[in-house]
């Protein structure tokens, strides 16, 4: 086991051309001896950026990624590998995998499409929530455990169990030393919205997310990342955790999660 480190200003060091070590502000909510996924799925972000860094700009931008959680996230050195499934110039698909030890333990698949001018029927039905100044702070840390909870400032307004709206930032690079881009810095927040919005408390409910699918009709903008989330179990085990996401300019994309649902054990 590699011994994560306590690096005040990062959640990754870079070990090599495509190998990463966690810190421990890396560290999960359910385990301590596991990674929160959330700024994984930015660092995978940013890994897939290196990798299109060496073209010119093509004009492409991300508008959906998927991941696929494969088991435990150990808080160990990872190495991600990324491929270009399908080049083009106006749609592109890519994909990467995360390999802890022998064994992968996420892969994930992005889109990139082409931009151009749609400001003159740009528009959505999805409702605008308010700024970070008008929610109240809230301390995640007095339900979750875990060094990421812990290094992130989040403003949140819980509407009912299930229901809540919040506003998240870090004051902490993604990777130690290197710039990250915005998409790369927004999706290391989004898995945090099956934390803000729980139906039961983690104590007597498990409902770890399998999955994370992330669709955007523009770039984000800025340091937060705003979450409108709502959370549905159904009877058999099963829930999903929805997300309407936002910047400070409003609405911007969808998040989904399917967790699986079990009580904690009581022995």
């Amino acid at each position: 086991m590699t011994t994560p480190t306590a690096v005040p200003d990062s959640y990754y060091q870079r070990t090599g051309e495509h190998r990463f070590k966690p810190t421990l502000h890396a560290q999960g909510a359910w385990h301590p001896d596991e990674q929160h996924f959330s700024p994984l799925g930015g660092l995978v972000v940013h890994a897939i950026e290196c990798h299109r860094a060496g073209r010119p700009d093509d004009g492409l931008a991300l508008a959906r990624i998927s991941f696929d959680i494969l088991g435990l996230i150990a808080l160990e050195e990872c190495e991600i590998t990324v491929a270009t499934v399908r080049p083009g110039r106006t749609i592109e698909l890519v994909e990467a995998t995360v390999v802890i030890g022998d064994r992968a333990v996420v892969r994930a698949r992005a889109w990139f499409l082409a931009e151009l001018d749609t400001a003159a029927v740009a528009g959505t039905h999805e409702v605008r929530i308010p700024a970070p100044q008008e929610f109240e702070p809230w301390t995640m840390g007095g339900m979750w455990d875990g060094g990421y909870i812990a290094s992130i400032d989040v403003r949140r307004r819980a509407i009912a169990p299930g229901r809540a709206t919040a506003w998240i930032t870090t004051p902490l690079e993604l990777v130690a030393g290197e710039p990250s881009s915005a998409h790369a810095s927004f999706v290391a927040l989004v898995d945090t919205a099956n934390g803000i919005a729980a139906r039961q408390r983690p104590t007597e409910w498990m409902f770890p997310n399998t999955d994370l699918t992330i669709h955007l009709f523009r770039r984000p903008e800025g340091r937060w990342t705003g979450l409108d989330t709502s959370v549905s179990f159904g009877p058999t085990g099963h829930g999903i955790t929805s997300t309407v996401l936002h910047d400070r300019h409003g609405p911007l994309g969808r998040a989904e999660q399917i967790l699986t649902v079990r009580p904690q054990n009581t022995t």
